[in-house]
């Protein structure tokens, strides 16, 4: 192996250790760690790390595994049933988030699209800091954690729906012509899926189950299968492998290659973490502070009492809904992986990318503290709210 590939290596995952533990000991999201690793080693930063086109192609590969392992997650029955409480909440809050944002990208002079995109990347919250700062007994025994686990949930089909669209670049006549292609071609690939699923690995994953080597290969080639097929009928591969994880969550053994996959998910995610701080252009600090801080500050301050007052008129209670509204204030990482793709297609420029991610950041940073500050979490810095 080339000793250069080895050196960076060594330097995205040695420097993430350091800098995860000390993230953990501020109580500081994980993934900002990875991104201000990027930023300080990268071309922008000490230059010790040039590299970051290559780094970033191998991390897309963790965004694959991320979408599989949410199409795992979402067994059928009981995310019809959760759905249907959340819905219209998810569907009425989201719009406001995204009517907002794309105001106030609006009155800095962001171009039609642009505005329309950082609008559309307001509309998502974490998954990650909300369910990591969620008491486990809050999300596997109380409705707390059901509601938000459903709202969460129907996040993600918005975000699939949105990277569905960015990926197909809509703009223009010809992009028309391939969301056309690509909505026609998307019922058929889960067809498929699922017939291949019901007819051929349920069978294989029955009468090999045992072998943990095997299941493990076995749902990787289907993951990636899947994607790349996507990819050549005109949908992408992200989108392939959440249909790939849709059509075996049914499956008993689903669980299994979901634990098993998340290290080599992790592994990947530190990549495209790395690549999208490594990617910052620090100079443009200066002309991105005022933007992302309004932006952010905005959405600190609306998601959460959007979100208290839709749960109100839901019948939920005054505290449950401010801790979930809170739990909820922040934006999501979808808002990252949507500016990296609406970059990357040209839909918008790096001024706008590089504001949608200061803002998501400012937000994990902000949201976390107010969080274990204020709220029962794992890692809260009082005894009394400290649940596991």
């Amino acid at each position: 192996m080339d000793h250069h590939v080895i050196q960076i290596f060594f330097f995205i995952f040695s420097g993430a250790a350091v800098l995860a533990s000390v993230a953990l000991f501020s109580r500081q999201p994980l993934l900002v760690a990875y991104i201000a690793l990027g930023a300080t080693l990268g071309p922008h930063g000490l230059g010790w790390v040039t590299d970051v086109d290559l780094i970033g192609q191998i991390a897309s590969i963790g965004i694959i595994f991320l979408l599989f392992l949410l199409g795992l997650d979402m067994q059928p029955q009981a995310l019809m049933r959760v759905l249907k409480q959340v819905t219209h909440i998810t569907l009425i809050s989201s719009l406001l988030f995204a009517s907002i944002g794309y105001a106030i990208a609006y009155i800095f002079n962001y171009s039609f699209i642009e505005c329309l995109i950082i609008g559309t990347a307001m509309m998502f919250s974490s998954t990650i800091i909300g369910i990591k700062l969620l008491p486990t007994t809050a999300l596997h025994h109380r409705h707390s954690g059901e509601l938000m686990v459903g709202m969460l949930l129907m996040q993600d089909f918005l975000a699939i729906f949105v990277l569905l669209l960015l990926i197909s670049d809509i703009s223009g006549g010809a992009g028309m012509l391939q969301l056309g292609r690509s909505l026609v071609a998307l019922p058929l690939l889960i067809g498929g899926s699922v017939l291949m699923v019901r007819f051929v690995l349920q069978p294989l994953f029955s009468r090999f189950d045992r072998i943990g080597e095997y299941v493990f290969l076995l749902a990787i080639g289907w993951c990636l299968g899947v994607a790349e097929l996507a990819e050549h009928i005109g949908l992408s591969r992200e989108i392939g492998a959440f249909i790939a994880g849709i059509s075996i969550a049914t499956s008993p053994i689903a669980q299994y290659i979901a634990l098993n996959l998340k290290p080599l998910r992790d592994f990947f995610l530190i990549l495209f973490f790395f690549s999208l701080g490594g990617g910052f252009d620090l100079s443009l600090i200066p002309h991105i502070i005022l933007p992302a801080a309004v932006l952010a500050a905005t959405m600190l301050i609306i998601k959460p009492l959007i979100y208290r007052y839709l749960l109100r008129t839901h019948s939920e209670t005054e505290k449950l809904s401010w801790d979930i509204g809170f739990r909820l204030g922040q934006n999501s990482e979808f808002s990252l992986l949507i500016a990296y793709i609406a970059l990357n297609t040209q839909l918008i420029g790096n001024n706008a990318s590089h504001l949608i991610q200061a803002a998501a950041i400012i937000t994990f940073l902000i949201s976390s503290y107010i969080v274990i500050l204020n709220f029962p979490s794992p890692i809260a810095l009082s005894d009394r709210l400290r649940r596991d």
